[in-house]
């Protein structure tokens, strides 16, 4: 199994040297650079699987050190876990790559398309299977880096360049309060070793574990892209080929999870009830406001990536859930909550994923990403059409998907905190998190049903959008490969909670053989008492009743099925793709009802032939304000601007004044040195 670790990491370097020296012929570098992608998600996803069946960790070590410190990999069950969902995710995205990165010919260099690529694949994988602190420092610095050259890949533009600029600042801050965390761990342990930190974690004194936290909290909170830390989330994510959009949503955010996970609560073994109230707040802030938002975007990538915040949000209350459970000392309720966040995890690469690739799919065939130009695709292009529906119905939580089982179990495990807790505010705070998921879901599929019918039903409302045809086929299979596992693991989520068993196990010391009931393969229970299991199978078999009970009924009372095709009446009027609904207009009761956050704003401009009796035109601009750029973020550039400002005078460009700068230091560090 060492061997399947060396391919997982060591092909991606090989496959982005090899597209890089053939760069000056497109089909062989594209050829090298995303199969050798795939064949590592291949090896990644068998690493990753028997890791999980067995719970024996893989170990690699690599034949050099750094100060003496050794370097090696080691896929244990949660390693495994996120290795495996970084790989099916690659695995599909490198398969799609193959028609989409055509649409780079001749505009940009793809062999450094796919160098970029294959390392940002790498340093992933090799990131969630690091052995130390500074290994794991080093491939996030790389992930880092390389998804900052990705975003600006298409660097012509101002606005790719705006994003990656805050992209790499946002995503750097967050790397100092890591880097600061680990130093403070380091300091306790007396290396940099996980293992090392994992035998001290649990008896580090509290305040010094409340400041790791924190500190992790805002550094790992910054690459997840939750609330206010995730304003450069909607701008990298679209800016971003959409093969590589589909990477950072489905899985580089996912990373930052890991870290979280493996501080908090594997190293830290948790904390005081209060961390994960902290983190429960923090996640169901996220979710909403992350829908809300995204209910106002028509820049469909934009509207995805305000989704993504949305689903990080999902996944903290899972985990704010169980360490608030850790904190009680209730590790079986702590359980259900790790589970639900783990298994949103996965569904939200896989979905998320899919959307970002039929997006890609829509820009690569109309050349737009603006919803409000596009319109009847879904006769044009009804594989991507279909697919993109999939996506939808499994974001929006609706069954037989997978976006429906975590979100259920998300739900059972808050519900928990309001029965099974001693704290009033426990009892109170669980139900309203419900609630406002509840309200998450509900605005997700009022969200979903606007990109999805604006886009492909209707009559075409540009020349873009009445020229498109199908993607390659290559595009269609990568989007198949999500579609299918969107509805596997709805109808079987007793696959991934068996799969999640060693993960538990090996963190909380519980088995998730609890949420399981009745026959395996149908049943999924929660920890509530009876009354509380779903069978996903059965739900399916219900809706599939129930819609050929209604196509029947319907063939039935309609005139012996017969069909009258007339035309539809709209006053002698021709019908025209101006009198459809917009995207604007289907939002807007949403921006009424929240206009207090959304604080819209918009202009009217109209011409006349005879004012104000015949108006010849009328235009309409309407934005919301950036509420968090201009309350947080603002602010804070003004000040550190002017600090700076100040702080000027000590580069004065005088050698000597800077050698006096390097030897007081160096005496203030032979002082603390002793």
């Amino acid at each position: 199994m060492a061997n399947l670790l060396f391919i997982t990491v060591g092909l991606p370097l090989l496959g982005g040297l090899l597209s890089l020296v053939t760069h000056r012929n497109p089909k062989t570098s594209i050829f090298w650079g995303f199969t050798c992608s795939g064949i590592a998600a291949l090896a990644g996803l068998v690493l990753g699987l028997i890791v999980l069946f067995t719970g024996l960790p893989v170990h690699f070590d690599l034949p050099w050190s750094v100060f003496n410190i050794p370097l090696g990999f080691t896929a244990g069950p949660l390693s495994a876990f996120f290795l495996a969902v970084i790989s099916i995710v690659n695995l599909a995205v490198s398969v799609f790559s193959f028609g989409y990165v055509k649409e780079y010919v001749g505009k940009h260099n793809i062999g450094l398309l796919g160098l970029l690529y294959n390392l940002f694949i790498f340093s992933m994988a090799a990131l969630v299977v690091s052995d130390n602190a500074l290994m794991f420092l080093f491939f996030w610095e790389m992930m880092s880096l390389t998804s900052y050259f990705l975003v600006v890949y298409d660097h012509q533009s101002c606005h790719v360049r705006r994003a990656g600029f805050i992209y790499i600042i946002m995503t750097h801050i967050g790397t100092l309060f890591i880097f600061l965390a680990f130093l403070l761990m380091y300091r306790e342990a007396g290396g940099f070793s996980f293992s090392q930190f994992t035998a001290v974690g649990h008896d580090l004194p509290i305040k010094l574990k409340t400041i790791i936290f924190l500190l992790v909290t805002v550094g790992f909170g910054t690459k997840a892209g939750i609330v206010p830390l995730h304003i450069w989330l909607p701008r990298a994510h679209p800016a971003a080929p959409s093969n590589v959009s589909a990477v950072m949503s489905g899985v580089m955010i996912k990373t930052a999870v890991f870290g979280f996970i493996k501080v908090v609560i594997e190293i830290m073994g948790g904390g005081p009830v209060w961390w994960g109230i902290l983190i429960l707040i923090l996640g169901s802030i996220s979710a909403l406001l992350g829908v809300m938002y995204a209910l106002m975007e028509h820049d469909i990538k934009r509207l995805l990536a305000y989704h993504s915040v949305e689903n990080i949000g999902i996944i903290m209350i899972g985990l704010g859930v169980s360490i608030i459970f850790l904190g009680v000392g209730n590790n079986r309720l702590a359980m259900l909550g790790l589970v639900a966040g783990l298994f949103h995890v996965l569904n939200h690469a896989l979905f998320k994923g899919l959307l970002f690739l039929a997006a890609g799919s829509v820009h690569f065939s109309t050349r737009t990403r603006d919803i409000e130009k596009l319109g009847g695709l879904l006769k044009k292009m009804p594989w991507t059409g279909f697919f993109f529906l999939i996506g939808a119905v499994a974001i929006s939580a609706i069954p037989p998907f997978n976006g429906f089982v975590s979100e259920w179990l998300t739900f059972q495990s808050l519900l928990m905190l309001g029965t099974d807790s001693a704290s009033p505010l426990l009892n109170i705070l669980g139900p309203l998190c419900a609630a406002l998921l509840a309200l998450t879901g509900a605005l997700a599929a009022t969200c979903f049903v606007k990109a999805f019918g604006i886009q492909f039903l209707a009559l075409p409302r540009s020349e873009n959008a009445e020229q498109a045809r199908e993607v390659p086929v290559s595009m269609r299979l990568g989007m198949g490969i999500l579609a299918l596992l969107c509805f596997l693991f709805g109808i079987g989520p007793v696959i991934v909670i068996s799969l999640l068993n060693s993960v538990t196990t090996a963190l909380l010391g519980v088995e998730t053989l609890s949420l399981l009931s009745g026959y395996r393969w149908l049943n999924v229970t929660s920890m509530l008492g009876t009354g509380t299991g779903i069978s996903p199978i059965s739900l399916l078999v219900v809706l599939g009743v129930g819609i050929l009970l209604i196509f029947t009924l319907l063939r039935t009372v309609g005139k012996a099925g017969t069909t009258r095709m007339d035309e539809t009446w709209n006053c002698g009027m021709e019908l025209s793709p101006r009198m459809e609904y917009s995207a604007t207009s289907f939002s807007k009761p949403i921006r009424i009802i929240f206009r207090k956050l959304f604080q819209p704003k918009r202009e009217i401009h109209k011409e006349y032939n005879l004012e104000p009796y015949f108006t010849s035109s009328i235009s309409y601009k309407g934005s919301i304000k950036p509420v968090f750029e201009q309350a947080i973020y603002r602010p804070l550039t003004r000040i550190s601007i002017k600090i700076a400002d100040k702080i000027r005078i000590l580069q004065s460009g005088s050698v000597h004044l800077y050698l006096a700068y390097i030897a007081v230091t160096l005496v203030v560090l032979l002082i603390f040195a002793r």
